[in-house]
């Protein structure tokens, strides 16, 4: 099991415009990185804030809907979060 994420890692690392990836725990702390500390502590912080937006909005339309997959483009990246059940992983 450990090979199989360690090479899903080194694929999407390896992906044409990819500059890292975080892995957070359920409260949003960064526990597998390979962006350096200050930045992964960073896109931790700023999308666990998107995603609890988010969430606000979702359980509006109906309290039963889960946040599972993430993604925000703008001029300069694109940010992809996907959810887990006890961590999720955000590429940039």
């Amino acid at each position: 099991m450990a090979t199989q994420i360690e090479e899903t890692l080194k694929r999407i690392q390896t992906s044409d415009g990819v500059i890292g990836f975080v892995i957070i725990n359920s409260v949003g702390i960064p526990i597998k990185s390979n962006l350096d500390d200050a930045m992964a502590v960073r896109y931790a912080g700023l999308v666990q804030q998107l995603i609890a937006t988010s969430m606000v909005v979702i359980k509006k339309g109906d309290p039963t809907d889960k946040l599972t997959y993430f993604r925000l483009r703008t001029k300069h990246n694109e940010i992809i979060y996907i959810s887990g059940l006890k961590q999720g992983t955000i590429a940039v």
